[in-house]
């Protein structure tokens, strides 16, 4: 109970001699430095804001718009026309200072129109995308200038949040336009009858209804910031009432081949250390923007995040009706701790003492003690978190019902207000092994799904720790997308291993201080009807995972330096051949979904893009029909091109799927049917892809530390008879697939298609190049790679 007598301030006792008054010194300082910090983040946040307010001007240049209208003055020039006069003759000061204030007033009015200006210009300016739809080394003029005058009207030393207010607003595409590319995408997956049905339907929407719901839409737009962001959180994330886990998280992996240190608390001290150096620089705005402006609006929401689930209190009838429902993502604005899991109990650990972040050996001490804790869980708790993995309305339920007062109230909110989720696992994971390929496989169900109750899914990120030193991460997917995540993973990867850094022994660096409370169990009083949710719960979940169907490879025959060699895009490739696979895999074509950012606009988030197209199609009929090489190629660099105009337009905004998404939003809620959009949304994606590429090369040397290269993440399958597929390019000559399915699904195998997509990149490689020798292999078709021993 020590930390509970160190979390008292002052304690009193009444005495016939008086009142006996015992001070803290301890406590008192404590709550003294906690304030002090809290003020520096306030006025940070007041500077950044300032800063970000004015850009892309300084407030310096205030001073210098004033000095140079004052200087005017005694030049006897009036460079307001007149204006200084008429501001002066309406100020309450005396004389003397009359002329100086109005000066000032003008001066700051000018500076003010200006900045408007400068900003308008910048918005303007990248509003313009005809360059990305521009060859590959080729830069037109215009595209050239725009270039110049994007880093004229860009000012210096942008703040993270710099360019927020600059960016463009999403368009919304002309009907006829989104009519036309979607009867495009889908003409080679149907037939002739099946294709004039559906053709008819789209024509009588154009013509009908879709006229008044595009007016609403363009409606929204002018109001709006993004005429999609906010229904596609609420309507495809929040709204959802099936689990979370599996269907809608995603995970990260730790490095493939090494394993920066063996001991489980250390790995945890460095990298939980660096999460907090990361959250420091996002709260100082001192990430640095990408060359190209990208929104960074869902990097407001990593830390002190969490999904809270909705109990649906209105007449159901789908996801897409106006319901009573108090689901919601919930930020808080600062946490001094995490929440750590091990062995069926839940602690609150304090990572700021004195108001200091803890060093990384001082986390590991703490880590430590929770590993060490003998303690038992208490009734009902060791499972608890199983009620995240599984359907949302019976946890919206039990959380108001058990959850909302009370000891439990308390740490349900010490959980949900944390900076986020940490899980010590009793599990070893990782490359190891006789069999590398299978635990691989092992090591991503585990980070998607674990043991289905020893992470909170509800987290905005989740972080877990093996017993052999490997860790993840899990990402809960309604606040922001895959490469947000990616971006703090990528950080926390290379500060633990390159600038922390471990002893010779694998201990983390520094010292203890041993006067540090020890990490405070949660407590918890769980009815017996609770417990029962739990077990439900539980049930639920672990069929999901038991059904999850994962496969893990790192292909290293190639990567995208031998592709650019000839001279078609990486991405481009791999979804060629992923059309390839799944066409010999499954003898049919199927529904892509690529997913592509809109991070170019002002509170964007993804777009799709159709990567089975009509060129596509005919690529991989005329190769497996045995046409002429030269009649592929051909074929081949069509498909190709016409793949990464796809993935251009879906990125600037003249993409398919989000614009139907939000008509089709619009008719609900004017309650209008539209059997064209109802079968446009019903259509199922049996394959669903996307690319997580590495965003800050410059943190990791992959030339002469190849072996510390993370593994890249996935996610769990669409359609229950589909695949989902995450790929990462990573250097010149390694490509990294994760293949998900379900078991219960019999005509799909993640092994099976794994070896189609290697046979398939084989294949195209030969075809593109059918001069160069393929690389030496093994006998199972890979190159030797190292294994963490």
């Amino acid at each position: 109970m020590a930390e509970a007598h160190q979390a008292v301030a002052f304690q009193f006792t009444v005495t016939p001699e008086g009142i006996d008054l015992q001070l803290s010194h301890q406590a008192l300082s404590e709550i003294y430095l906690s304030g002090v910090r809290s003020w520096k983040k306030r006025i940070i946040r007041l500077k950044n804001s300032v800063i970000t307010g004015v850009y892309p001007a300084s407030p310096s240049s205030w001073l210098f718009v004033v000095i140079a209208i004052l200087a005017t003055m005694y030049t006897r020039s009036d460079p307001s026309m007149g204006l200084i006069a008429k501001i002066q003759e309406h100020l309450p000061v005396s004389t003397q200072c009359q002329a100086v204030l109005s000066a000032v007033v003008f001066s700051t009015m000018l500076w003010l129109m200006l900045i408007f200006t400068m900003r308008l210009c910048l918005k303007q300016l990248l509003s313009y995308h005809r360059w990305m739809f521009e060859q590959h080394g080729k830069m037109s003029n215009t595209t050239k200038v725009w270039v110049a005058l994007v880093r004229i009207f860009s000012g210096r030393k942008p703040l993270l949040y710099s360019y927020q207010g600059s960016l463009p607003n999403l368009p919304v595409p002309a009907i006829k336009d989104t009519v036309k590319r979607y009867l495009e995408s889908v003409r080679s997956l149907m037939d002739d009858t099946q294709f004039e049905r559906m053709t008819k339907l789209a024509t009588e929407f154009e013509s009908s209804l879709g006229n008044r719901l595009q007016w609403y839409l363009k409606l929204k737009a002018l109001w709006a910031a993004n005429y999609v962001s906010d229904w596609w959180e609420e309507y495809v994330y929040l709204r959802g009432r099936s689990p979370i886990m599996v269907n809608s998280n995603y995970y990260g992996m730790d490095f493939l081949y090494v394993t920066p240190t063996p001991i489980q608390a250390a790995r945890a001290g460095n990298s939980i250390h660096s999460f907090f150096l990361y959250r420091r620089k996002l709260n100082k705005e001192e990430l640095k923007p990408v060359i190209i402006p990208l929104c960074a609006a869902q990097c407001e929401r990593i830390f002190n995040t969490t999904r809270i689930p909705g109990e649906e209190t209105g007449k159901e009838t789908d996801m897409y009706t106006h319901i009573d429902a108090h689901y919601t993502v919930q930020h808080w604005q600062d946490s001094d701790y995490i929440v750590v899991y091990h062995k069926g109990r839940y602690f609150r650990l304090r990572v700021y003492q004195a108001g200091r972040l803890l060093s990384p050996r001082e986390i590991e001490f703490q880590i430590q003690r929770i590993l060490d804790d003998p303690t038992a869980p208490s009734k009902g708790e060791a499972k608890l978190g199983a009620l995240t993995a599984g359907d949302r309305i019976p946890w919206a339920k039990a959380r108001a019902k058990y959850f909302s007062s009370g000891v439990n109230k308390r740490s349900l909110d010490c959980i949900e207000r944390a900076a986020f989720f940490v899980t010590l696992d009793d599990d070893e994971q990782g490359m190891m092994g006789d069999d590398p390929a299978a635990s691989l496989d092992r090591y991503a169900k585990s980070l998607l799904h674990g043991k289905c109750y020893d992470r909170w899914f509800d987290k905005s990120f989740s972080v877990v720790y093996y017993k052999n030193g490997k860790n993840g991460i899990n990402g809960e997917h309604s606040w922001a997308d895959a490469p947000v995540v990616a971006h703090l993973w990528e950080y926390t990867l290379a500060t633990d291993s390159f600038q922390l850094g471990y002893t010779a022994e694998g201990h983390c660096k520094g010292e203890v201080d041993s006067s540090l409370p020890q990490p405070q169990k949660l407590k918890w009083e769980i009815p017996a009807e609770c417990e029962e949710q739990i077990s439900q719960s539980l049930a639920v979940a672990q069929a999901l995972a038991d059904n999850v169907d994962f496969h893990v490879f790192s292909f290293r025959e190639f990567g995208k330096g031998k592709i650019k060699k000839c001279r078609v895009s990486p991405d481009a490739f791999i979804q060629m051949a992923l059309q390839l696979a799944y066409y010999r895999d499954q003898k049919r074509f199927c529904l892509t979904y690529e997913a592509s950012m809109t991070r170019l606009f002002r509170e964007g988030r993804t777009e799709t893009v159709r990567s089975c197209s009509s060129e596509s199609t005919a690529f991989v009929r005329a190769l497996e029909g045995g046409e002429s090489a030269d009649v592929c190629r051909r074929l081949f660099r069509a498909a190709s091109e016409k793949h990464q105009l796809l993935y251009r337009m879906a990125m600037t905004g003249a993409g398919i799927d989000r614009h139907l998404f939000c008509l089709y939003v619009v008719s609900k809620y004017l309650g209008v049917e539209s059997p064209f959009l109802k079968e446009v949304l019903s259509e199922p994606w049996r394959l669903s892809t996307s690319q997580t590429p590495p965003q800050q090369l410059e943190l990791f040397d992959i030339v002469n530390h190849p072996e510390y290269i993370s593994c890249g993440g996935g996610f769990g399958p669409v359609a229950d008879d589909g695949y989902g597929v995450s790929y990462c390019i990573l250097g010149e000559n390694m490509i990294n697939f994760h293949i998900s399915c379900k078991h219960s699904c019999p005509d799909t195998g993640s092994q099976k298609f794994g070896a189609q997509i290697k046979k398939a990149l084989h294949d195209l490689i030969q075809l593109l190049s059918p001069n160069q020798k393929e690389p030496n292999k093994t006998e199972d078709g890979q190159q030797e790679v190292k294994k963490d021993k």
